[in-house]
C-alpha cells in the first residue's frame, strides 16, 4: 500500500463523530480524519514496516496519519535528526504515548534522549521522557529492578511541574515503576512519600495517586 492509497482508505472511512469524540479528550490536532486506533492498528499490520512511507505519512498535516507512521517506522532506518524532529514536533499526549509504544521503547537513542527531554520546556516533549519511562517499565521485561534508579531524580524533580500532561506522565512512570516487583515498588513508594513532603499542587497530587495504587491490595497481592 503507498501513500495515495492510505489516505484514500483514510478519506473514505473518515468520521466526524470520531472527531468530535476525540476533541473532548483533547486528542488530535488541527487536521483529523476521525479514525478509531483499532483501525489504525490493523492497516499497520497490514502495510509492516515502510521507513519511506512513514515519512510520508509524517509530513502529511493528519493526526491518523502520524499515529500510522509511528506504528510502521523501521527502528533501523530512524535517523537521530529524524527522532528529534518528531519528537519535538509531538501536538498531543495521545500521539507521545503511542510513539513511545510503537517505537521509541524500541530505540536505545530515545532512551538516551530521557535525560534531556526530560528538561524540555515543551509540555509534549518533556511528557515524552516520562511516558517513556512508564512504557519501558510495562514493556521491558528484562531490565533490572536497580536499572529504575536512574529515573526517581528525575520523577522527583519533574514533580513540581503542574502541567497536565507533563504530571500525568510523571505518575505514570512513578506507578509502573512501582507495579514490576516487590523491590521497585519499596523504591517507587519512598519517592512517592517523598514528593508527598513538598509543598505544591501537582506533588501532593502525583504522591497521593501513586501511593492509593502501589499500596493498594490488588497491586501488593499481585507482587507478593
Amino acid at each position: 500500500m503507498d501513500f495515495g492509497e492510505v489516505i484514500s482508505y483514510f478519506e473514505e472511512i473518515s468520521d466526524e463523530n470520531v472527531v468530535n469524540s476525540n476533541k473532548r479528550f483533547a486528542i488530535g490536532c488541527e487536521h483529523s480524519y476521525g479514525i478509531r486506533l483499532p483501525v489504525i492498528r490493523k492497516l499497520a499490520k497490514e502495510i509492516g514496516k515502510d521507513h519511506e512511507l512513514a515519512v510520508e505519512l509524517w509530513n502529511h498535516p493528519y493526526h491518523e496519519s502520524h499515529l500510522l507512521a509511528t506504528m510502521i517506522e523501521n527502528k533501523d532506518e530512524i535517523t537521530s535528526e529524524q527522532l528529534d524532529e518528531w519528537v519535538n514536533s509531538f501536538y498531543s499526549w495521545d500521539i507521545v504515548d503511542q510513539a513511545c509504544i510503537n517505537l521509541l521503547v524500541d530505540l536505545p537513542e530515545a532512551r538516551e534522549n530521557i535525560f534531556i527531554w526530560c528538561e524540555s520546556d515543551k509540555e509534549f516533549v518533556k511528557r515524552t521522557a516520562f511516558s517513556l519511562i512508564a512504557v519501558i517499565a510495562v514493556h521491558d521485561k528484562k531490565a533490572e529492578a536497580s536499572d529504575f534508579d536512574k529515573y526517581f531524580p528525575l520523577i522527583k524533580k519533574a514533580s513540581y511541574d503542574n502541567r497536565n500532561f507533563v504530571k500525568k506522565s510523571v505518575n505514570w512512570a512513578l506507578r509502573q515503576i512501582g507495579k514490576r516487583d516487590l523491590e521497585c515498588n519499596r523504591k517507587a513508594l519512598e519517592v512517592a512519600y517523598e514528593i508527598s513532603e513538598i509543598d505544591d499542587k501537582a506533588c501532593r497530587w502525583i504522591s497521593s495517586n501513586a501511593i492509593r495504587e502501589l499500596e493498594s491490595e490488588k497491586v501488593q497481592k499481585r507482587l507478593s
